[in-house]
């Protein structure tokens, strides 16, 4: 997977930071970018697409794939596994595809190991009042759950030092224009337009 043509991004933050909407809105005004879609033994939420959203599949299941050895990276987070498959990923690097993977740190260390040239990068909330206040604006949620999920967003929050990059959500607009800076300037990088520009390269210097 290292001569790939794409790059691969990994993208982690608290429960609540707004991840997901950053990503979304990220895949509305970026080309040639797509995101993992993972395996998952939760369940699926309101307005959730199998398939779209994620693989949903049976602890069964998902023990098998684990055996064999079709994920990149796996973990277990609450009460729920999840993971990505290897075959998804490498298809759309060699196609050229950026890709990006929305898991935690505990998938992002396992995939650092496998591929080292990923760019990882994390996102903030602006404080921990905010954080709690968009839990519970989800409605989902028991006190007791939240709770859960604030401390969890501590522990996952102390990993951020392993990251390439640190992005807040505060105000939106400004993080996504953030994160998608993060990504034109990666596809500027040496290494990655001496691959994808070879066809030019060749010409200028014959």
């Amino acid at each position: 997977m290292s001569q790939a043509a794409g790059t691969l991004y990994v993208i982690s933050a608290p429960s609540g930071a707004g991840k997901t909407s950053l990503v979304k809105a990220l895949l509305e005004k970026t080309e040639g970018i797509g995101v993992s879609i993972s395996h998952t033994t939760r369940a699926m939420r309101p307005g959730e697409i199998n398939g779209k959203d994620y693989h949903f599949i049976d602890q069964a299941q998902f023990q098998q794939m684990v055996a064999d050895g079709a994920f990149l990276e796996h973990a277990q987070v609450f009460d729920n596994f999840y993971g990505t498959a290897t075959a998804n990923i490498r298809s759309k690097l060699e196609e050229g595809e950026d890709v990006i993977l929305e898991i935690d740190w505990q998938g992002a260390a396992q995939v650092r190991k496998q591929i080292p040239e990923c760019v990882s990068i994390f996102i903030l909330p602006p404080s921990r009042a905010a954080l709690e206040q968009r839990l519970r604006g989800r409605g989902q949620d028991s006190d007791e759950i939240i709770a859960r999920r604030m401390r969890d967003a501590e522990s996952e929050t102390s990993h951020y030092g392993e990251y390439d990059y640190l992005v807040v959500n505060d105000d939106f607009d400004t993080a996504l224009d953030d994160l998608r800076s993060i990504i034109l300037a990666q596809r500027c990088r040496i290494t990655v337009q001496t691959r994808r520009l070879a066809p030019l390269l060749k010409e200028l210097l014959d």
